[in-house]
């Protein structure tokens, strides 16, 4: 057949028209695939695709898998089949159905398909493999990064892509292996923000402050996660001061802080219990608008309930707007620990009763520990038992520790010791320290050896366990017993903590005292603020509680020592430095000694003040010659 040069030319003009509409026909695909609303919009553009002869697009299809992963759409079968369509998968199309498996799993296919995709032929991109790390980070799964990790440096030149480094680093620190991450960011060439803030918050989590901190300071820049991760992490590990001072430069740098920053330094004020600090923070709330934040509000409710400011806990916790179980259980907690056992309670059965919170095992430790402090040991029986029969919580040591503390308390050694031997799991120091601590009220020797042998197995170097035998031994007159556990601290080269106590200055400073200590600045004034107060309680009927000094001495020593105990000295310099009427806030280390609770209570009455109290287990509101914990401590 002749073919006419018209007709040449019309079929020659034919093609380049076909070409055109296809490529208008992709182009309007690619327009729908990025517009489309849900899934239901992504398979009728699919639909169009196959129609159009365009289901083998590598470009078409990948694109068509990436939407479909942003929605939530697992690969299998859906999206697995559109790509089993494309007869010839190039690098992006393998790419993006191994980034689905990686972000929406499962995670192991992500490398099962990267092996296959390796058997075709098809170059892995920087994205491959930045996805196939994300993959065995979620997985936690170290011996595949690992693997993959080898791959990057055989097939060349991936190993120092920043992308590439920066989700291995990431990859690392999800199978929490801190010193491979460590020689990745060490060996990079280059690294940017995410880069610095990765290993920050990674040594941050891990409570290596100490690496944190020293990358910290040289990173050229810090974004408001890496702030965020020291503020936070030095509240996690006992650091608040460093917490807050981190918070205050970043104040003063104008870094905008989120709700997570702001649980930190919460945090942190309620590790201090400092007033001034937790008002500032409060301030800061406010302008913000974050005290309705439930996780705000919740930790608000803490950091008051810890700084001794219940009234301010309360508040906090009716601000909130919509209460979940960490709302409530801090609020509970918070009543119990100043002694409010009824308002815990009832506000509890308020909480199972009328809303639809469910209580966790948090809730059940502030109730149970609110019975123990107020000596309900009926409502307590009731409430560990309905745990499992009415909640299904099973009970956890900690909550066996509260139970024998609260029969211990209540004077029901011998059944405190029966509940710890019937524990269906192994008890912990808590559950033997709580029967250790009911032996020392009841000065009970017999149970106080079997607990503290335990103690001494399971805690060995905790000289708490130490002191509070010998205490026991001291009360019963067993000097030589005495001897022999002081013999044995020295052995194992323990020191006694001293007993130390803070108050918090007018100016926000915090002065620290401890027992027969005079090294402050005003010791004298101090001294003799103390001696007239006691005089003054002398004749209101203080006598000296000599059973407190745990040493055998002379009454007269054992009056001199009791005088230096840190609470006493705290006390007289806040006499000394607030206004008449004005409340004086006392933190201490240790729990209270008996004659230093009886000069408290004495003394609220003679200077008509309200003292508060924090020691290691609870908050003591001394006002008009009482106690809140009403004799239980």
């Amino acid at each position: 057949m002749v073919i006419s040069p018209a007709a040449g030319a019309a079929e020659v003009s034919f093609f380049p028209a076909l070409h055109l509409r296809y490529a208008a026909a992709e182009s309007r695909l690619i327009a729908a695939l990025d517009a489309s609303a849900g899934v239901a919009h992504l398979r009728a553009s699919h639909a169009r695709l196959v129609r159009l002869g365009l289901s083998g697009s590598s470009f078409l299809v990948s694109k068509l898998l990436r939407r479909l992963a942003e929605l939530g759409v697992p690969m299998d079968p859906y999206p697995r089949l559109a790509f089993s369509q494309v007869p010839h998968p190039n690098a992006f199309l393998w790419t993006a159905l191994i980034r689905g498996y990686a972000v929406l799993g499962p995670f192991q296919e992500a490398l099962s398909h990267y092996t296959l995709m390796r058997r075709a032929e098809a170059p892995p991109l920087s994205f491959t493999f930045s996805a196939l790390f994300k993959s065995c980070g979620a997985a936690r799964c170290l011996d595949s990064g690992a693997q993959v990790h080898a791959q990057t440096i055989l097939l060349g030149g991936f190993d120092a892509d920043l992308f590439v480094q920066n989700t291995l680093v990431d990859m690392y620190v999800k199978c929490d292996h801190l010193p491979s991450a460590r020689r990745v960011f060490d060996g990079m060439c280059a690294r940017d923000i995410i880069s610095w803030t990765s290993m920050i918050v990674a040594y941050s989590r891990s409570g290596d402050m100490g690496s944190a901190e020293m990358l910290f300071e040289r990173a050229p820049v810090k974004d408001m996660v890496a702030w965020t991760a020291m503020v936070s992490g030095f509240a996690q590990n006992a650091r608040p001061r460093d917490a807050l001072t981190v918070f205050r430069r970043m104040q003063e740098e104008g870094i905008e802080a989120d709700d997570v920053t702001l649980v930190g330094v919460i945090s942190a004020c309620a590790q201090l219990g400092a007033i001034g600090e937790a008002r500032w923070v409060c301030d800061i709330l406010q302008k913000m608008g974050l005290q309705k934040n439930v996780v705000v509000g919740s930790a608000l409710v803490d950091m008051f309930g810890k700084c001794g400011l219940i009234g301010e806990a309360r508040q906090a916790f009716e601000a909130v707007e919509e209460k979940n179980v960490y709302t409530y259980s801090a609020m509970i907690v918070a009543l119990a620990a100043h002694g409010q056992a009824k308002d815990a309670i009832k506000l509890f059965e308020q909480m199972v009763e009328k809303t639809q919170v469910k209580p966790n095992r948090v809730t059940f430790i502030g109730v149970l520990t609110a019975c123990s402090h107020a000596g309900m040991v009926e409502k307590g029986r009731l409430y560990f038992n309905s745990m499992e029969d009415k909640y299904g919580i099973f009970p956890s040591p900690d909550h066996y520790a509260c139970v024998v503390d609260l029969l211990g308390r209540a004077g029901l050694l011998r059944e405190a010791f029966e509940l710890v031997n019937s524990m269906p799991g192994e008890a912990h120091g808590g559950v033997w320290g709580a029967l250790l601590g009911a032996c020392r009220i009841h000065v009970n020797v017999e149970i106080a050896e079997v607990a503290a042998n335990a103690l001494f197995e399971l805690e060995p170097d905790s000289i708490g366990n130490y002191v509070l035998l010998s205490n026991i031994y001291a009360h019963a007159g067993m000097w030589d017993k005495v001897s022999h556990v002081r013999k044995l601290m020295r052995g194992k080269g323990l020191r006694k903590n001293p007993g130390c106590c803070f108050v918090e200055a007018k100016d926000g400073a915090i002065h620290e005292f401890f027992a027969g200590d005079m090294s402050h600045p005003r010791t004298r004034e101090i001294k003799a603020a103390l001696e007239e107060l006691l005089d003054r309680l002398r004749l209101a009927g203080y006598v000296p509680n000599m059973s407190c000094v745990v040493r055998d001495v002379s009454d007269e020593e054992k009056r001199s020592l009791l005088k230096g105990h840190s609470e006493k000295l705290a006390l007289a310099f806040g006499l000394l430095t607030t206004e008449a009427g004005e409340t004086i806030r006392i933190i201490k280390n240790l729990r209270v000694c008996d004659d230093c609770h009886a000069v408290m209570c004495l003394a609220s009455s003679v200077t008509e003040r309200k003292i508060i109290i924090r020691d290691n287990l609870r908050f003591h509101h001394f006002q008009a010659g009482g106690c809140s914990c009403g004799g239980f401590w």
